[in-house]
This record gives structure tokens, C-alpha cells and sequence, in this order.
């Protein structure tokens, strides 16, 4: 091979072809002739920690970007009456949670109370039943009408009667709260209302207490049962398998 003084002194020892630009060292951007010489003879003078560093920049952007987008884009605007239609979604839930959760408890079980200074399963199914009534009485004009049996009887005595009874008439008035939020609407939540007080008293109350206290309720009462069933080796509804989520949580 011929030898080539001019050649880098690393390529001639290794005996490698050395070809020289024809073009300017620097060629413009844009020009198609200047780009094959000048990625022939130019190394790269970044180093691999200022290589890592610009590929974590975009990545970064590449993340960021659609986030941007998304932000970027107008918010959806909330149907009408929001705070009706939240508190209606949430006791809806509520009330089905309950309804499954007396559903699965055996009748066996109605006797249950982990202490004796605790509620059995029975007194609280009538419980909710009752305060069911007592809420949703106050939701608009329709108004349960019930019999002696429920107004009269001692709680302590609806709590012996069979789960049979006492899951019908829970149902019958998770079924009357249902017809009576139809009532609402957001206007209507914030109406102040004339409620019935101790002595034939009556008092002048915002709606919304009773439609706060009763998601209130049914959620301090679903939480209760849900001990219980754990305590009996019983899987609260919202703890069973849902589709695309396996096991207990």
C-alpha cells in the first residue's frame, strides 16, 4: 500500500484507508454533498454522560407532551344538578352494598354481635330500615305510609323477627328512598324545610341535612356490617372479585 505522510498517524499504523473531503470542513446544514464527509470525518464530541443526558431530556418530553395535551384541552362541563346527581350515584351504591350484604349473611348469623354492648345483626337491619323512612320522608312531598307493625313495634322485638321479614321490609324502604330522590335537584337540596320536633314542636331545617345524613348513615352502617361479616369469615360485597380485579382486597 502506498504510504501517505499526511495521512493521522493512528490510521497509517493500522493501515486503514483514509479519504479527504472535498468539502469546505463545516459544510452548511442544508447542503445534501457536505453531509456523508462531514459524518465520515468528524467524530462526535459528546460524551456518554452528555449522551445520557439528552436522552432523559426526551424521554422527559416525550412524557410531558401528551400530559401538556391533555391539559391543553377544555374541561367537560358538569351535567346538571352535580350535587343531586353525586348524592344520588353514592347512596344508590350504598343501598345495594347493604341489600347484598343481609343477603349474604345467614339467618343463623342475625343473632350476631361481636360484644355484648354491640347491635345484632337483626337490630340493624330494622335500624336502617327505619332511617331510611325518616330521610327520605324529608326529600319532597311523597310521604311512606307504613304499618302499625313497623311504627309500633319495639326495635328490641323487629330485631328477633326473621330475616326473611326483616330483609323484605329493608328492601321496601331502600325501594321508597329510591322513588323519593327522584324528587331532588340542587335547587330543592338547599330549600329550607319545617321538621317535626320533641313535644309537637317543629323546627325550620336546610333539606340538605336530611340528604347528607343519609349517605352518612347508610355508609356508617355498611361499614359496620362489613365488620361483622369479616369477623364471620364473610366477604363484604365490595370486597368480592370484580371483573379485571382478582381476589380479596
Amino acid at each position: 500500500m502506498t504510504s501517505h505522510p499526511s495521512l493521522p498517524v493512528e490510521r497509517r499504523q493500522k493501515g486503514l484507508p483514509f479519504y479527504r473531503a472535498k468539502h469546505p470542513p463545516h459544510p452548511s446544514p442544508l447542503s445534501e454533498q457536505g453531509t456523508l464527509a462531514q459524518f465520515r470525518l468528524f467524530a462526535p464530541t459528546h460524551t456518554p454522560e452528555h449522551n445520557m443526558k439528552s436522552a432523559r431530556a426526551l424521554l422527559l418530553l416525550a412524557i410531558a407532551l401528551p400530559v401538556g395535551g391533555a391539559w391543553a384541552q377544555q374541561p367537560t362541563a358538569p351535567g346538571p344538578n352535580p350535587i343531586t346527581t353525586a348524592f344520588r350515584n353514592r347512596t344508590t351504591a350504598l343501598r345495594r352494598n347493604i341489600a347484598q350484604a343481609f343477603d349474604s349473611i345467614p339467618e343463623s348469623k342475625f343473632g350476631y354481635k361481636p360484644t355484648a354492648a354491640q347491635l345484632t345483626v337483626g337490630y340493624i337491619a330494622q335500624h336502617v330500615a327505619s332511617d331510611n323512612y325518616i330521610f327520605c320522608n324529608n326529600f319532597g312531598d311523597k310521604k311512606a305510609t307504613l304499618p302499625d307493625e313497623d311504627t309500633k313495634t319495639a326495635d328490641s322485638v323487629k330485631a328477633m323477627w326473621p330475616k326473611e321479614k326483616l330483609v323484605t321490609k329493608l328492601k321496601a324502604a331502600m325501594a321508597f328512598c329510591d322513588d323519593a330522590m327522584g324528587q331532588l335537584d340542587d335547587a330543592k337540596v338547599g330549600e329550607t324545610i319545617t321538621v317535626s320536633g320533641p313535644n309537637g314542636t317543629t323546627r325550620q331545617v336546610a333539606r340538605a341535612n336530611y340528604v347528607l345524613g343519609h349517605a352518612l348513615d347508610l355508609a356508617d352502617h355498611y361499614s359496620q356490617l362489613a365488620n361483622y361479616m369479616r369477623l364471620n369469615n364473610i366477604l363484604p360485597p365490595t370486597a368480592l372479585p370484580r371483573p379485571g380485579r382478582g381476589g380479596d382486597r
